[in-house]
């Protein structure tokens, strides 16, 4: 054929084939369809691409940015995709956890709309949009899904006088109930008000245990949409009133009653007193009271969870100054005026974080004005363990683990039934009696401030001035990793300190979410990234994240809380960043980096990495060289590399920067023009010193002063406190005292008619123990019977003897039986006894419950 070869022939259509290919593949590349949070191609989908300015052109299109981000996990709430225009002629559909649809829709403007379902989980959940009615989901993101508690409150629905709701159809209680809400929030004209229904189905602690969120009823149909509703409660019909706990939904009338994920408004969970059966109303203590005793035959057959929940902190600085393990219990803030509502005589209350291993279960822990331990032992307003954690726990979705709804099953609404519409506690309190604190331990505390100074676990303090990042903290128990990144501090001329400050801390536990927290051009202001993503604390402070929890109410605090009980305290202050890792004694010889080996012994604390270790008193540059050592890798680095500086100073350079070399002393020279106001500000403190000297500011210095005064505050706070444990007081008796700490008295009397045998007072003392002997109380009439008894026996005993005696009479000094000082050395033997000792107790220590 004309002489040309086949390849001649069909080169060039092959070449046009492949020219095609791999135009489409490169297109395909540079596009972020289904391809969030990876690189594609030439340009990126990661978060860090906007800052970088390397984001694929349709980045916004398919990685989702939405507002609001979160909302109740009842469902219902709705929100807006941003930055992106859809195709009116699009059917959008939006999937939460890869399982759940719910319909959206474009509106005029050609923006997308989607609705969150119920999920019986918090967190970030991961949603998917279609814009062909389900066939393909290609673009991305992530809500927030919330405890019904934590939802802001103009985002839900509000009930007036909500004792009355609680209370309702108990003596005295009745008559009208108001709720209202934001009507903006509901683009209708109308809506439903409906009741809806939460129970827990199945064997307990089985497979087929389930959470169930039912719609029972509507209260009215079509009411205008004015935001408020106002109405005359009826009792339940039927099997509507074995439902004792739900929530109110507002929703659009022209949907479907009952209708499950559409745009609505919710109150938060509660007690149904008021829509409860008729027999509730007649008598509803003795209505309450067979529900207690059923309640109290069920958990007898539940198991145990009790023992596997963890002892309280003994006092009320231990409890807020632990921050890796409690935090505070809005139901009783004392910094939002201790309205403890369900703990009468508490101050503050505090709940552990995590649930307890096996059973999901919860501990909360109350406090009084004194800053004592309430037990309910001594007071219905005492603490409880919670057979369900009130924050739900992971992996959520299963009882008793549902945040919120699966507490008020097991452990608010029985507490209703035996304490608050009947009176039977005891019931309630056999099965959920307060936790002392005998085997509570702090935990140990090391910190990071200024410019940058070091306190280790073990209480080891040094300057390292290093510029790079390094080991904060790294554990052989629970993987916990905590880095920090340092940088010249600026002087207010313009020009570099030789002096570092901290600009960045990030963290790890085990495969968790990674938690990095940064300083901004703001003064005191701190920017939190997820696994690189910046968090926006807008609208909720809480955060429950993959294997950590985040708490953050102001911009310049930050806690970060670990399932191993470790807890990260970030500070801005003074345009300085200070780090305290708080540690549980599992960490006890598991730990290495600069915060030092945390076994009790500052000794060995400048441990480099190949296990040699640097003498505590060793010179300024030799701790250096300490520091130095624990410079991170690329390959190990925790943080995010958003910015060209960030690149080239810390990801492309070293880790430790060779030619930074910092000031390692200062000298307090009498004529520099600072020395007066800095001895003035600093006083005796080296830190503040150190600190204003190096960087010629009053301002850091005092920055520095504060952090470490803070720290040392945290330091006594979590001193070890001695418990003896809860005393009783003596049947038909009473105690004076509620305090059980090493040094405290409790006095006993008896009721009329009855006497005191054993100690009337006991004092805990510093070895843990009581004083004295367990006071009991007689009745006069029996005593009198006993002592009578005793009397005659006595009696008859001295006649026998006064015989004996006579019938054997004889000169005792002539039988050897008789010397003064034989007779006296006899008495003395039979009758002395060991004197009891008060042994010294420190005032600080503290005896707790059983």
């Amino acid at each position: 054929m004309n002489g040309k070869t086949v390849w001649e022939r069909f080169s060039p259509m092959i070449t046009i084939v492949l020219i095609v290919w791999f135009s489409q593949l490169s297109a395909a590349q540079s596009s972020c369809e289904s391809r969030c949070g990876q690189r594609s191609g030439d340009c990126s989908c990661q978060a860090t691409c906007e800052s970088l300015k390397e984001c694929c052109a349709d980045y916004r299109q398919f990685c989702l940015q939405i507002s609001p981000h979160s909302g109740t996990l009842l469902g219902g709430a709705h929100f807006v995709i941003l930055n992106t225009t859809f195709d009116p002629a699009s059917k959008l559909v939006c999937r939460f956890n890869s399982e759940i649809d719910t319909q959206g829709y474009v509106d005029s403007g050609n923006r997308g709309h989607c609705v969150s379902p119920l999920l019986y989980e918090s967190g970030w959940i991961p949603f998917e949009v279609s814009t062909d009615n389900g066939a393909t989901f290609n673009r991305h993101g992530t809500w927030l899904a919330v405890h019904h508690s934590k939802v802001s409150a103009e985002f839900k629905i509000t009930l007036h006088n909500a004792t009355k709701w609680q209370y309702y159809g108990t003596p005295n209680t009745g008559g009208s109930l108001t709720m209202s809400w934001n009507a903006s929030l509901l683009t209708a004209a109308a809506v439903n008000v409906e009741l809806w229904g939460y129970r827990e189905t199945g064997e307990a602690y089985s497979d087929s245990w389930n959470p169930e969120l039912r719609f029972l009823y509507s209260l009215e149909k079509a009411v205008p949409n004015n935001g408020s509703f106002t109405f005359i409660p009826s009792c339940a019909n039927g099997s509507f009133s074995d439902w004792e706990i739900g929530a109110l939904r507002v929703s659009p009338s022209m949907k479907d009653e009952g209708a499950r994920d559409v745009a609505a408004l919710w109150t938060g969970v509660h007690a149904l007193a008021w829509h409860l059966e008729e027999k509730f109303r007649n008598d509803s203590a003795a209505w309450a009271y067979d529900k207690c005793i059923s309640w109290h035959e069920t958990e007898q057959d539940l198991p145990e969870f009790l023992s596997e929940i963890a002892d309280c902190p003994c006092t009320l600085a231990q409890s807020r100054a632990d921050t890796g393990r409690f935090h505070t219990d809005y139901g009783c803030d004392i910094e939002k005026g201790s309205v403890c509502t369900y703990h009468p005589g508490s101050v503050h209350c505090v709940r552990a974080i995590q649930a307890s291993p096996k059973y999901g279960a919860g501990q909360q822990c109350c406090y009084d004005d004194t800053g004592a331990q309430v037990l309910t032992a001594d007071s219905i307003g005492g603490n409880n363990p919670d057979r369900g954690h009130d924050w739900g726990s992971p992996p959520y979705r299963k009882p008793p683990r549902v945040p919120g709804v699966s507490h008020w099953l097991y452990d608010v609404i029985t507490f209703y039934y035996c304490c608050l519409w009947s009176d039977n506690c005891h019931y309630y309190f056999t099965h959920r009696p307060s936790s002392d604190c005998r085997t509570y331990r702090p935990p140990k505390v090391g910190v990071v401030f200024g410019d940058p100074h070091f306190i280790t676990l073990d209480g080891s303090n040094y300057t390292f001035n290093g510029k790079g990042e390094y080991y904060l903290l790294n554990t052989t128990y629970k993987a916990l990793t905590v880095q920090v990144r340092t940088e010249p501090v600026s002087l207010e001329n313009g020009s570099l300190a030789k002096a570092t400050r901290l600009s960045a801390v990030a963290m790890q536990e085990s495969g968790s979410d990674v938690i990095e927290v940064r300083t901004t051009r703001l003064p005191d202001h701190l920017e939190v990234l997820r696994n690189q993503q910046v968090l926006s604390f807008s609208e909720q402070s809480w955060m429950d994240l993959k294997g950590v929890f985040l708490y953050s109410s102001v911009r310049g605090n930050v806690s970060v809380m670990f399932p191993s009980g470790a807890g990260v305290e970030v500070r801005g202050r003074g345009g300085l960043m200070t780090v305290s890792v708080l540690l549980p004694e599992e960490f006890l010889n598991h730990t290495s980096g600069l915060l030092g080996s945390m076994n009790n012994d500052p000794q060995d604390d400048f441990m480099f990495k190949n296990g040699s270790v640097l003498f505590r008193d060793s010179s300024p540059e030799d701790l250096f060289i300490f520091g130095a050592d624990w410079a991170i890798s690329n390959e190990t680095s925790l943080f995010t590399y958003d910015t060209a500086d960030l690149l080239n100073t810390y990801f492309y350079a070293e880790k430790h920067d060779p030619a930074f070399v910092p000031v390692y002393s200062v000298i307090e020279n009498p004529d520099d023009p600072l020395y007066g106001e800095m001895s003035e500000l600093c006083g005796q403190d080296p830190f503040c010193k150190f600190d204003t000297m190096t960087t010629k500011n009053l301002a850091m210095g005092n920055a520095t002063k504060i952090s470490f005064q803070s720290h040392m505050s945290l330091v006594k706070d979590l001193e070890p406190v001695l418990s003896c444990g809860w005393l009783a007081p003596p049947t038909k008796g009473k105690k004076e005292g509620t305090t059980y700490l090493a040094g405290s008295i409790v006095n006993f009397t008896c009721n009329k008619g009855y006497v005191l045998t054993g100690s009337a007072e006991q004092t805990c003392l510093s070895t843990g123990m009581w004083s004295g002997n367990t006071p009991q109380c007689v009745s006069e009439n029996i005593l009198g019977i006993v002592l009578g008894s005793v009397g005659g026996a006595l009696t008859l005993i001295t006649m026998v003897f006064v015989i004996y005696r006579h019938s054997n009479k004889r000169n005792p000094r002539e039988s050897g039986l008789y010397t003064p000082e034989a007779y006296f050395q006899s008495w003395l033997n039979e009758s002395s006894q060991t004197p009891f000792v008060m042994q010294p107790c420190s005032p600080k220590k503290d005896c707790g419950t059983p």
